[in-house]
Protein backbone atom coordinates (compact mmCIF):
# COMPACT_ATOMS: atom_id res chain seq x y z
CA UNK A 1 0.00 0.00 0.00
CA UNK A 2 2.88 2.95 1.42
CA UNK A 3 4.89 1.44 -2.15
CA UNK A 4 1.79 2.77 -4.45
CA UNK A 5 0.83 5.88 -1.89
CA UNK A 6 4.65 7.38 -2.80
CA UNK A 7 4.00 9.51 -5.40
CA UNK A 8 0.17 10.47 -4.93
CA UNK A 9 -0.01 10.94 -1.06
CA UNK A 10 3.72 10.83 0.74
CA UNK A 11 2.40 12.08 3.99
CA UNK A 12 -0.42 9.26 3.81
CA UNK A 13 2.86 6.62 2.39
CA UNK A 14 4.51 7.67 5.29
CA UNK A 15 1.55 6.66 8.19
CA UNK A 16 1.09 3.21 6.39
CA UNK A 17 5.29 2.57 7.01
CA UNK A 18 4.91 3.97 10.35
CA UNK A 19 2.09 1.00 11.36
CA UNK A 20 3.90 -1.76 9.73
CA UNK A 21 6.94 -0.63 12.01
CA UNK A 22 5.20 -0.83 15.33
CA UNK A 23 4.67 -4.63 14.07
CA UNK A 24 8.10 -5.57 12.77
CA UNK A 25 10.68 -2.89 13.62
CA UNK A 26 13.57 -4.63 13.83
CA UNK A 27 12.71 -5.90 10.29
CA UNK A 28 15.13 -4.20 8.03
CA UNK A 29 12.93 -3.80 4.89
CA UNK A 30 10.49 -2.38 7.54
CA UNK A 31 12.74 0.66 8.60
CA UNK A 32 14.09 0.94 4.79
CA UNK A 33 10.41 1.47 3.98
CA UNK A 34 9.79 3.68 6.58
CA UNK A 35 12.68 5.94 5.88
CA UNK A 36 12.20 6.11 2.23
CA UNK A 37 8.15 7.24 2.77
CA UNK A 38 9.76 9.76 5.42
CA UNK A 39 11.71 11.07 2.24
CA UNK A 40 9.46 11.43 -0.06
CA UNK A 41 7.55 13.04 2.73
CA UNK A 42 9.76 15.30 3.47
CA UNK A 43 10.70 14.52 7.13
CA UNK A 44 14.13 14.44 6.60
CA UNK A 45 15.13 13.95 10.30
CA UNK A 46 13.03 10.85 10.57
CA UNK A 47 14.20 9.26 6.89
CA UNK A 48 17.89 9.88 8.16
CA UNK A 49 17.11 7.82 11.08
CA UNK A 50 15.57 5.21 9.63
CA UNK A 51 17.85 4.46 6.73
CA UNK A 52 20.89 4.71 9.35
CA UNK A 53 19.02 2.23 11.11
CA UNK A 54 18.42 0.05 8.11
CA UNK A 55 21.54 0.04 7.21
CA UNK A 56 23.15 -1.01 10.44
CA UNK A 57 20.82 -3.81 10.45
CA UNK A 58 21.42 -5.30 6.97
CA UNK A 59 24.69 -4.24 6.44
CA UNK A 60 23.88 -2.62 2.90
CA UNK A 61 25.09 0.75 1.52
CA UNK A 62 22.05 0.99 -1.37
CA UNK A 63 20.77 3.46 0.40
CA UNK A 64 23.72 6.18 1.42
CA UNK A 65 22.40 8.50 -1.49
CA UNK A 66 19.04 8.98 0.68
CA UNK A 67 20.94 9.54 3.85
CA UNK A 68 23.71 11.62 2.10
CA UNK A 69 20.39 14.13 0.75
CA UNK A 70 18.52 13.50 4.14
CA UNK A 71 21.76 15.59 5.63
CA UNK A 72 21.84 18.43 2.71
CA UNK A 73 17.79 18.51 3.67
CA UNK A 74 18.31 19.11 7.45
CA UNK A 75 20.63 21.96 6.02
CA UNK A 76 24.04 19.75 6.65
CA UNK A 77 25.45 20.40 3.54
CA UNK A 78 29.13 19.64 4.47
CA UNK A 79 28.14 16.63 6.44
CA UNK A 80 26.75 15.32 2.86
CA UNK A 81 29.73 16.26 0.95
CA UNK A 82 31.98 14.29 3.53
CA UNK A 83 29.47 11.26 3.18
CA UNK A 84 29.18 11.76 -0.55
CA UNK A 85 33.34 11.38 -0.93
CA UNK A 86 34.06 9.01 1.48
CA UNK A 87 35.26 5.38 0.64
CA UNK A 88 32.69 3.73 1.65
CA UNK A 89 30.82 5.78 -1.39
CA UNK A 90 33.84 4.98 -4.02
CA UNK A 91 32.70 1.78 -3.68
CA UNK A 92 29.21 1.55 -4.38
CA UNK A 93 27.93 0.07 -7.54
CA UNK A 94 27.42 1.82 -11.01
CA UNK A 95 23.81 2.89 -10.70
CA UNK A 96 24.21 3.86 -6.77
CA UNK A 97 27.06 5.46 -7.51
CA UNK A 98 25.06 7.88 -9.98
CA UNK A 99 22.97 8.79 -7.58
CA UNK A 100 25.09 9.75 -4.83
CA UNK A 101 27.19 12.33 -7.35
CA UNK A 102 23.67 13.56 -8.80
CA UNK A 103 23.15 14.48 -4.74
CA UNK A 104 26.68 15.66 -4.64
CA UNK A 105 26.30 17.72 -7.44
CA UNK A 106 23.26 19.45 -5.55
CA UNK A 107 25.27 20.04 -2.23
CA UNK A 108 27.83 22.04 -4.30
CA UNK A 109 24.81 23.96 -5.71
CA UNK A 110 23.47 24.53 -2.67
CA UNK A 111 26.95 26.09 -1.65
CA UNK A 112 27.33 28.22 -5.06
CA UNK A 113 29.88 25.80 -5.86
CA UNK A 114 28.40 25.32 -9.61
CA UNK A 115 32.04 24.10 -11.26
CA UNK A 116 32.80 21.55 -8.86
CA UNK A 117 28.46 20.66 -8.81
CA UNK A 118 29.30 20.29 -12.94
CA UNK A 119 32.45 18.40 -12.00
CA UNK A 120 31.12 15.77 -10.00
CA UNK A 121 28.30 14.78 -12.52
CA UNK A 122 31.40 15.07 -15.63
CA UNK A 123 33.59 12.46 -13.23
CA UNK A 124 31.04 9.76 -14.47
CA UNK A 125 31.65 7.61 -17.37
CA UNK A 126 28.08 6.88 -17.36
CA UNK A 127 27.55 10.87 -19.01
CA UNK A 128 27.48 9.83 -22.13
CA UNK A 129 25.41 11.57 -24.60
CA UNK A 130 25.00 8.84 -26.93
CA UNK A 131 24.37 6.20 -24.32
CA UNK A 132 21.29 5.75 -22.35
CA UNK A 133 21.06 3.30 -18.59
CA UNK A 134 17.90 3.44 -16.70
CA UNK A 135 19.43 6.53 -14.89
CA UNK A 136 20.32 8.61 -17.79
CA UNK A 137 17.04 10.65 -18.01
CA UNK A 138 17.44 12.03 -14.45
CA UNK A 139 21.10 12.32 -14.73
CA UNK A 140 20.52 14.47 -18.28
CA UNK A 141 18.01 16.57 -16.46
CA UNK A 142 20.32 17.53 -13.36
CA UNK A 143 23.17 18.41 -15.69
CA UNK A 144 21.19 20.64 -18.04
CA UNK A 145 20.00 22.43 -15.01
CA UNK A 146 23.33 22.79 -14.15
CA UNK A 147 24.72 23.77 -17.52
CA UNK A 148 21.81 26.08 -17.72
CA UNK A 149 22.48 27.81 -13.50
CA UNK A 150 25.95 28.68 -15.30
CA UNK A 151 24.84 30.36 -17.76
CA UNK A 152 26.37 27.55 -20.63
CA UNK A 153 22.54 27.92 -22.32
CA UNK A 154 23.33 26.49 -25.50
CA UNK A 155 24.64 23.37 -23.84
CA UNK A 156 21.92 23.19 -21.58
CA UNK A 157 19.16 23.00 -24.47
CA UNK A 158 21.14 20.57 -26.18
CA UNK A 159 21.36 17.75 -23.00
CA UNK A 160 17.69 18.56 -22.61
CA UNK A 161 16.61 17.60 -25.67
CA UNK A 162 18.29 14.12 -24.81
CA UNK A 163 16.75 13.77 -22.07
CA UNK A 164 13.32 12.60 -24.23
CA UNK A 165 15.40 11.04 -26.78
CA UNK A 166 16.91 8.43 -23.80
CA UNK A 167 13.38 7.96 -22.42
CA UNK A 168 11.91 6.81 -26.09
CA UNK A 169 15.19 5.03 -26.55
CA UNK A 170 14.24 2.84 -23.18
CA UNK A 171 10.55 3.08 -23.37
CA UNK A 172 9.57 5.25 -20.84
CA UNK A 173 6.62 7.66 -21.52
CA UNK A 174 5.75 11.14 -19.91
CA UNK A 175 2.63 9.94 -17.80
CA UNK A 176 3.38 6.49 -17.43
CA UNK A 177 2.01 5.75 -14.17
CA UNK A 178 4.57 4.39 -11.55
CA UNK A 179 4.32 0.69 -10.37
CA UNK A 180 5.05 -1.33 -7.28
CA UNK A 181 4.63 -4.57 -6.96
CA UNK A 182 4.20 -6.02 -3.10
CA UNK A 183 6.05 -9.15 -2.83
CA UNK A 184 4.39 -9.61 0.82
CA UNK A 185 0.84 -9.12 2.07
CA UNK A 186 -0.03 -5.58 2.67
CA UNK A 187 1.21 -4.45 6.32
CA UNK A 188 -1.90 -2.92 7.60
CA UNK A 189 -3.66 -6.08 7.24
CA UNK A 190 -4.66 -8.16 10.40
CA UNK A 191 -1.98 -10.53 11.34
CA UNK A 192 -3.37 -14.29 11.91
CA UNK A 193 -3.76 -14.51 15.82
CA UNK A 194 -0.83 -16.63 16.85
CA UNK A 195 -1.35 -20.28 18.60
CA UNK A 196 -1.53 -20.25 22.26
CA UNK A 197 0.86 -22.53 24.70
CA UNK A 198 -2.26 -23.84 26.27
CA UNK A 199 -4.01 -24.99 23.14
CA UNK A 200 -0.70 -26.53 21.61
CA UNK A 201 -0.38 -28.83 25.10
CA UNK A 202 -3.89 -29.60 24.73
CA UNK A 203 -3.75 -30.45 20.59
CA UNK A 204 -0.86 -32.69 21.90
CA UNK A 205 -2.66 -34.33 24.68
CA UNK A 206 -5.28 -34.91 22.09
CA UNK A 207 -3.30 -36.48 19.46
CA UNK A 208 -1.68 -38.63 22.02
CA UNK A 209 -4.83 -40.09 23.38
CA UNK A 210 -5.97 -40.66 19.72
CA UNK A 211 -3.21 -42.81 19.08
CA UNK A 212 -3.58 -44.65 22.63
CA UNK A 213 -7.09 -45.33 21.72
CA UNK A 214 -6.11 -46.59 18.49
CA UNK A 215 -3.40 -49.20 19.76
CA UNK A 216 -5.65 -50.40 22.29
CA UNK A 217 -7.93 -51.88 18.89
CA UNK A 218 -5.34 -52.69 17.55
CA UNK A 219 -4.12 -55.10 20.79
CA UNK A 220 -8.40 -55.98 20.49
CA UNK A 221 -8.29 -57.00 16.90
CA UNK A 222 -4.74 -58.91 17.74
CA UNK A 223 -6.23 -60.83 21.04
CA UNK A 224 -8.83 -63.39 18.51
CA UNK A 225 -6.41 -63.78 15.80
CA UNK A 226 -3.70 -65.15 18.45
CA UNK A 227 -6.42 -67.11 20.13
CA UNK A 228 -6.54 -68.58 16.98
CA UNK A 229 -3.19 -69.68 16.04
CA UNK A 230 -3.26 -71.17 19.54
CA UNK A 231 -6.11 -73.26 19.10
CA UNK A 232 -5.13 -74.42 15.60
CA UNK A 233 -1.55 -75.16 16.98
CA UNK A 234 -3.42 -77.29 19.64
CA UNK A 235 -4.87 -79.14 16.82
CA UNK A 236 -1.93 -80.30 15.25
CA UNK A 237 -0.29 -80.88 18.28
CA UNK A 238 -3.28 -83.59 18.99
CA UNK A 239 -3.18 -85.17 15.25
CA UNK A 240 0.56 -85.46 15.67
CA UNK A 241 0.35 -87.41 18.93
CA UNK A 242 -2.37 -89.62 17.45
CA UNK A 243 -0.55 -90.65 14.22
CA UNK A 244 1.98 -91.01 16.29
CA UNK A 245 0.14 -93.64 18.58
CA UNK A 246 -1.80 -95.36 15.38
CA UNK A 247 1.48 -95.16 12.91
CA UNK A 248 -1.08 -93.35 10.61
CA UNK A 249 0.46 -90.09 9.26
CA UNK A 250 -2.52 -88.63 6.86
CA UNK A 251 0.51 -86.70 4.01
CA UNK A 252 1.34 -90.23 3.04
CA UNK A 253 -2.40 -91.49 2.46
CA UNK A 254 -2.83 -94.47 4.81
CA UNK A 255 -5.99 -95.51 6.53
CA UNK A 256 -6.12 -97.23 10.15
CA UNK A 257 -6.94 -100.29 10.14
CA UNK A 258 -8.53 -102.18 13.17
CA UNK A 259 -6.30 -105.15 14.97
CA UNK A 260 -8.93 -107.43 15.63
CA UNK A 261 -9.62 -107.49 12.01
CA UNK A 262 -5.96 -108.53 10.62
CA UNK A 263 -5.87 -111.01 13.14
CA UNK A 264 -9.15 -112.57 11.68
CA UNK A 265 -7.75 -112.80 8.17
CA UNK A 266 -4.42 -114.33 9.13
CA UNK A 267 -6.83 -117.00 10.69
CA UNK A 268 -8.83 -117.21 8.05
CA UNK A 269 -5.35 -117.92 5.70
CA UNK A 270 -3.89 -120.52 8.13
CA UNK A 271 -7.21 -122.97 7.88
CA UNK A 272 -7.51 -122.72 3.92
CA UNK A 273 -3.57 -123.41 3.35
CA UNK A 274 -4.26 -126.61 6.34
CA UNK A 275 -7.29 -127.84 4.10
CA UNK A 276 -5.29 -127.66 0.97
Amino acid sequence: MAGRLLEEDPELAYEHTLAASRRGGRVAVVREAVGIAAYHAGKYADSLRELRTHRRISGSDYNLPLIADSLRGLGRVEKAIELAQSDESANLEPSVKVEMQIVLAGCFSDLGKLDEALAALESLEQLNFNRAFSFSPRLFAVYAELLAAAGRTEEAARWEKQVSVAERALGIEEETESFIIDLAPEMDEEEEEAPRARDLVDSEGAAESEAAAESDEAAELEAPSDELAQDEAGAEKETDTSAEQNGVDEEDGLVEVDADHIFSEVSENSDEEAAK
